[in-house]
């Protein structure tokens, strides 16, 4: 059950986000127009010390209008490996290098309207390092023993869906004993 794509008109181009407007034929040949935002995709970093304890920032988030718990995360530059990405805003977000990474999952992080996917990664064999943050940036890291993490997203104090999935991932995975390096 396929739309068929018959116009697309971009509404705004930015450095970060496009907005565009499809015009759509559906499967029973009536017209629809979807609003779509075209987002490079991003990674986002489950990074764990070996007391188990999970690196998570703190930041503000204009579109939210509050300050957010968040695992690190960043965009993917044009043609950039994920993995290499991830690698990357781990050490800029919060000075932590790794020595062992295992990719989680991929996920859109909101298909009804978005086609960003993010990439989530679990790094490990942690060290330590200086931040290297963006001139717009402002993030504070903590380290937090994973189950206090838990307790943050199931009192609905971690609310972002990046982060939430992380977590409980990272927790299912240490439980069974599966996110050794």
């Amino acid at each position: 059950m396929l739309e068929k794509t018959l116009t697309r008109d971009y509404i705004f181009r930015g450095k970060i986000i496009n907005l565009r407007v499809d015009k759509v034929e559906l499967p029973d040949g009536r017209e629809a127009n979807r609003e779509v935002v075209e987002h490079p995709g991003a990674v986002g970093i489950v990074a764990l010390t070996g007391k188990e304890e999970v690196v998570l920032i703190k930041q503000y988030r204009q579109a939210t209008g509050e300050e957010m718990w968040e695992i690190p995360a960043g965009k993917l530059e044009a043609g950039e490996d994920p993995q290499q990405c991830a690698i990357r805003e781990l050490a800029e977000e919060t000075g932590f290098s790794a020595a062992h990474w295992n990719k989680l999952t991929s996920f859109y992080t909101s298909p009804g309207f978005a086609s960003e996917i993010l990439h989530l990664y679990l790094a490990r064999e942690l060290k330590a390092g200086e931040q290297s943050l963006d001139p717009d940036e402002s993030i504070r890291t903590y380290l937090v023993p994973l189950p206090q993490a838990l307790e943050k997203v199931t009192g609905g104090e971690i609310r972002d869906g990046k982060t939430i999935i992380g977590i409980l991932l990272a927790t299912m995975l240490t439980d069974k004993g599966m996110a050794e390096g």
